[in-house]
């Protein structure tokens, strides 16, 4: 009988080709339809008020004059289970929700509402360490961490709060409809997301129907309905009415989610000949109104001698954090990997041999990946011809530098099932209740069906992208590749099974010795013993075959396993004379187990770069340290890189035997950790003095040069 375990390297056709994603034609030619495309007949127009105030509390809010006004189907006012008005504590918090025939009437009602506050103290601040509120989290000794060390190198570092920033504003269009609920909501999550809104609703979750078969990113923020998906389902249910709320750009941006920032200290203790002795660190942060996680400091070095640390949050006036892609690694990374580079240049060590001799502090596992991993991204980027000390010395204002970072991720498959079915005639579909981020999760499905069946991709059909079909897990910590591509090979091998079975009494042989090959049910070694698929799926008769595969395997055969990293080298360019820095080549070198499709995988450490060059020299949120109004909620003058900023990119993924042994790990998340620290480090390289914080905006980056620094 076939076995789940994934085939040998010579044994595969499908997993790791280069297959253009399905999905591309329809979202080429805008066939594609996504939560705001869609429009039932009679729907309502639902937009939100939102607190003008950094900080203050709602005395009342009056609604009456806004109900009036012809168009207006209902105004619903936010309040908590108690029936009060909620302590608003941010500029961009939810006061009331309109819903009105037109968008213009809903805008319109939206001013017509008289909101009484009480104004309160804003707190946006989160740089100063004095401002710091609970209570710290500490390990180590901070007075013998330094023992030992002949040098002592010592600097500052931060990164601030940035937003999720999703093309695809968060929200949905719901209608009832015979005492049910069907959602097309913009969602990672459409399993769970019923769970969401079935309070609001007052339905149990199988009468809640959710539909999401394109969506425009989410990188961490879109798990549940959020305050706009429940106050959509009231409005809907409340007035009989299809309703559509999407939020616009300022909500989108203000409301919708946050990566917490990072500031901090960092004092590394060396020996003359760069081992490292000892780590200090002392970080301190925001996540809103939320409590503060740092990530465990040392990134990635957990072996050194002597560490300590300590972390501590600040409650500030902001909107709420949501996970953001790789949750509290690049604060970390940026924060140690600076320091390391630092720690080299004080004691004038090549910044890569500094690395790789510290690697015997890594993770013990990680260790020996991340030393091949360096040689490589070395020998890309022309290290040998390039690197130079601190500073270039180089005539003219353009100096150039490169800079490194490792990182480290989980990445397991999440629970997943799978419905496949095969039909008489040989074609075969798949169900699978996951969610497609825009990372071409059906292609995936198909080719890893295509590959255990032995037959063409184009005989698979794939349906994701609702809760009817078997659950699966949300699109978080890059847990989708390694839970659908498990669920689907097993369910594949189940279903082949049988087809094999019923076949093997008319070959001759036992279900055992017969293989799925080239379109083929043949006898393993004797090809010419078989049958044509079509021919072999014949034996269903008139009744199509399902069979459901899972993540975990009901067997326990290991598909996904945990824990990938990788390496980037950044080269820079930066005018000293202006402070622009322009991004020359960037490298990414990434370990990923299994590939399923390598050119799926190369598209998202693609996109991961681009995102890391567009936190490291653009995003930033701005805030009124008086008012603690946003500043910038906007696409004018919240920045992001344009294809003209990006650079080279390069990226190599990891193969061979000791890398697909492992299984499908997930790939989101792990390079977008080092673009930030990697790219700081380039800067650093090239103009002789450190950055402190990011953005790398060119007024930092000339303030670091008239300041002077660490050389």
């Amino acid at each position: 009988m076939a076995k789940s375990a994934w085939p040998e390297a010579n044994r595969r056709k499908q997993i790791g080709a280069r297959i253009a994603r399905h999905d591309g034609p329809p979202k080429a030619t805008g066939a594609a339809r996504y939560a705001y495309d869609m429009n039932p007949k009679g729907m309502l127009f639902a937009k939100m008020l939102q607190c003008p105030h950094g900080h203050a509390k709602v005395i009342s809010v009056d609604a009456s004059a806004a109900e009036a006004m012809p168009g207006v189907a209902m105004v619903l006012v936010e309040k908590d289970k108690d029936g009060e008005f909620p302590a608003t504590t941010f500029d961009g918090a939810i006061i009331a929700t309109v819903a009105a025939t037109t968008e213009e009437i809903a805008e319109e009602a939206l001013s017509a509402i008289e909101v009484e506050y009480e104004m309160r103290e804003v707190i946006t601040n989160d740089r100063e360490h004095g401002l710091v509120s609970g209570r710290a989290a500490e390990t180590g000794d901070a007075a013998t961490v330094m023992d030992g060390a002949e040098v002592v190198s010592e600097g500052y570092y931060g990164l601030p709060t940035i937003t999720h920033c999703c093309l695809e504003s968060h929200g949905q269009v719901c209608e009832f409809r015979d005492g049910e609920l069907y959602i097309w909501p913009s969602t990672q999550n459409v399993s769970g997301y019923a769970g969401s809104v079935r309070t609001a609703a007052d339905l149990p979750n199988e009468k809640i129907h959710v539909d999401v078969q394109y969506m425009g990113g989410g990188f961490g923020s879109k798990f549940t309905a959020g305050p706009w998906g429940t106050a959509c389902v009231e409005i809907a249910k409340a007035t009989g009415k299809p309703v559509k709320l999407m939020l616009d750009r300022a909500q989108e941006l203000k409301s919708a989610g946050h990566r917490p920032s990072n500031f901090g200290t960092v004092k590394i203790g060396l020996k003359k000949d760069g081992t490292i002795t000892g780590f200090h660190s002392d970080v301190w942060g925001t996540n809103g109104q939320g409590r503060f996680a740092q990530r465990a400091m040392p990134y990635c070095l957990k072996e050194i001698p002597n560490i300590y640390t300590r972390s501590q949050g600040i409650v500030t006036n902001r909107g709420s954090v949501q996970a953001w892609r790789a949750p509290n690694h690049p604060q970390a990374a940026y924060l140690t990997m600076s320091a390391l580079e630092d720690a080299a240049a004080k004691i004038g060590m090549d910044a890569l041999e500094f690395l790789k001799k510290n690697l015997v502090f890594g993770d013990v596992d990680r260790k020996d990946y991340w030393a091949e991993e360096l040689d490589i991204a070395a020998e890309m980027i022309g290290y040998a011809s390039k690197a130079h000390p601190r500073g270039d010395k180089t005539p003219g204002n353009i100096k150039r530098g490169i800079g490194i970072s490792f990182h480290l991720w989980g990445g397991k498959g999440g629970a997943s099932a799978c419905d496949l079915t095969i039909n008489p005639t040989g074609t075969v579909g798949a169900k699978i209740g996951s969610q497609d981020l825009g990372v071409g999760t059906r292609t995936c499905i198909a080719q890893v069906a295509a590959e255990t069946l032995g037959i063409p991709i184009d005989m698979i059909t794939v349906e994701i992208g609702r809760n009817s079909y078997p659950a699966s897990g949300a699109s978080g910590g890059s847990t989708t590749i390694g839970g659908i591509s498990t669920s689907t090979r097993d369910a594949a091998t189940k279903a082949l099974n049988v087809i094999m079975a019923n076949v093997a009494p008319g070959l001759n042989v036992a279900p055992d010795k017969l293989e799925a090959w080239d379109g083929r049910i043949q006898e393993i070694g004797n090809p010419s013993n078989g049958l044509s698929w079509q021919d072999a799926c014949k034996s269903l008769g008139q009744m199509a075959l399902t069979k459901q595969g899972s993540n975990p395997t009901e067997d326990g055969t290991e598909l996904t396993t945990a824990d990938v990293g990788g390496v980037q080298m950044a080269e820079v360019s930066v005018d000293i004379e202006t402070g622009i820095v322009t991004m020359e080549n960037f490298v990414a070198v990434q370990d990923i187990g299994l590939i399923i499709n390598e050119k799926l995988a190369e598209s998202q450490v693609h996109g991961a770069m681009i995102m890391g060059v567009t936190w490291a020299l653009y995003e930033e949120c701005v805030y009124d340290a008086t008012t603690g109004k946003m500043l910038n909620p906007d696409m004018e003058f919240y920045q992001l890189a344009t294809l003209g900023d990006i650079g080279n990119f390069q990226v190599k993924l990891m193969d061979g035997e000791k890398y697909q042994s492992r299984g499908v790990i997930g790939i989101g998340e792990p390079p977008a950790i080092s673009p930030g620290a990697a790219i700081g480090n380039a800067v650093a390289n090239a103009i002789g003095v450190r950055v402190p914080e990011l953005p790398l905006t060119p007024d930092r980056v000339l303030q670091a040069l008239n300041e002077g620094g660490m050389v």
